[in-house]
């Protein structure tokens, strides 16, 4: 009851907004003055692939348009988590009930760009799906931009759904995967094919990783095998006014408080599932390392990750453990590009491992590692976080990244390659989107390469370049 009473609240600020709109109120971009940006997005949480996703978007941008043309702000839960991120974006607190907060910032603004990868789903929380689709309404509601960039759609609650469809129309949603467009256009919601803008990352060097891996005990001589794991059963996330009251008054609920208002779904199924996949993971693990010298670090891509990152590593007799609380965005992705093998529930810790070729396997609760997986022609890979035989599974999966991962890596650059031309094609979307709202804003002109549609890419993605895109089975230039 609560979900729907967020989206009533949020759906009744759309309808103010458009009225307001309509009857004169506010103003609309005109040439002379800064193209004024909100990115809506889940920052300040220390989720490692939300925060890089923006990053990387924020630089595209600046690329496309010109820093000297656009003011850029971004939303953040915790302006401590997010220092040092975002360079000359302004960052602002998005509360935890943030309705009022989107009827007041959004309009401030000349458009939106909602930037969270799950972005149309209900599987961790309707209410975030429910801010996306409030952020993008009250922009769209007011004829001003109106773009999902690098988006996720899955199933959705009814009543989100519908949503959805009644809010999102006149927004162009730019996904990342061709099931994520299927599914909105299902909805009449307006969409293109891009990708992730994770891809043009660059944390820091090689240096650093091995610094910090020689420290916990790592001889150079045995591959590292990174293990990002999560707790996937605790999904979704609700609010509830009872369960925070319950929580106030008696301690009720510890176990499952997200966040003020907010609650995992926690109880003895949730929990006896969770036993037994961290159960598998470290019996599989263990044998593996009985037969294979390696050397195991644990990394926790989100502060949410840390009991189960905690967890496994107990069970393995104390390894490494590296959180997102402790190591920032370029020294954690430079940790996982340290690696030789990989297993990851985390989507980012995957795509943000590539450029360095990093032979990786999957275990997925949902559409997003499973896609990726499809897209590399590594479905051999890929494993369900609740699969009854997840265990020798996993342990069969571990001894093909091992025996394999020379050839994996022919797959993986592939992929990396064409995300990059992806994302360059998504740059001009979002410009030519950008133009038919604000004809008057000044735009590049002249020929332009594909790589002029993306940030300048590090020598890293430049030598991949080189090496795979002639080995694309089809070029893929940006649309004219």
């Amino acid at each position: 009851m609560t979900d729907l009473a967020l989206m009533a609240w949020v759906s009744a600020l759309i309808e103010l907004s458009k009225l307001h709109w309509m009857l004169g109120g506010g103003r609309r971009w005109s040439p002379g003055r800064k193209l004024k940006l909100l990115f809506a997005g889940y920052n300040g949480t220390r989720n490692t692939g939300s925060d890089l996703r923006v990053e990387e978007m924020l630089r595209q941008v600046r690329r496309l348009l010109g820093e000297e043309n656009i003011e850029l702000s971004v939303m953040t839960q915790n302006f401590a988590r997010t220092r040092g991120y975002f360079g000359t974006a302004r960052q602002v607190r998005l509360p935890d009930v943030y309705p009022p907060f989107l009827s007041r910032e959004v309009p401030r603004h000349d458009g939106v760009v909602a930037c969270e990868g799950s972005m149309f789903k209900s599987k961790f929380a309707n209410a975030l799906t429910t801010m996306m689709i409030g952020s993008l309404g009250i922009a769209a509601a007011q004829n001003k931009l109106s773009v999902g960039y690098g988006a996720e759609a899955g199933t959705m609650d009814a009543p989100l759904a519908r949503m959805c469809r009644r809010y999102c129309r006149q927004s162009l949603i730019i996904t990342r995967n061709e099931e994520s467009r299927a599914v909105l256009s299902r909805l009449g919601v307006p969409t293109e094919l891009g990708t992730d803008t994770a891809w043009t990352f660059e944390p820091l060097g090689p240096d650093y990783a091995e610094k910090v891996l020689r420290e916990a005990g790592w001889d150079m001589r045995q591959p590292v095998l990174v293990l990002c794991p999560i707790n996937p059963f605790w999904w979704p996330v609700k609010p509830s006014l009872a369960k925070l009251l319950a929580r106030t008054l008696f301690g009720a609920y510890k176990d499952s408080q997200y966040r003020t208002i907010y609650f995992h779904t926690w109880g003895a199924r949730q929990r006896a599932a969770y036993e037994r996949s961290l159960a598998a993971w470290a019996n599989a693990v263990g044998q593996f390392r009985r037969q294979r010298a390696v050397f195991p670090v644990i990394i926790a891509m989100e502060r949410l990750d840390r009991a189960a990152a905690r967890a496994l590593s107990e069970r393995l007799g104390g390894v490494p453990v590296f959180t997102s609380d402790d190591y920032d965005m370029y020294q954690l992705v430079s940790l996982l590009r340290a690696g030789h093998l990989m297993v990851s529930s985390r989507y980012h810790g995957i795509v943000t491992s590539m450029p360095a070729l990093v032979a990786s396997a999957g275990v997925t609760m949902d559409e997003r590692i499973r896609n990726l997986m499809h897209e590399r022609g590594h479905q051999h890979l890929l494993l369900e976080v609740d699969d009854p035989e997840l265990e020798p599974k996993l342990l069969a999966v571990l001894e093909t990244l091992w025996n394999e991962r020379e050839s994996l890596r022919e797959g993986i650059g592939r992929t990396v390659v064409r995300n990059l031309k992806l994302m360059a094609r998504m740059g001009l979307y979002f410009q030519n989107h950008l133009q038919q709202h604000y004809p008057d804003f000044p735009v590049r002109s002249g020929i332009l390469s594909w790589e002029d549609y993306l940030p300048p890419l590090s020598p890293t993605l430049r030598q991949l370049v080189e090496n795979y895109e002639s080995r694309l089975e089809s070029c893929i230039e940006p649309a004219t």
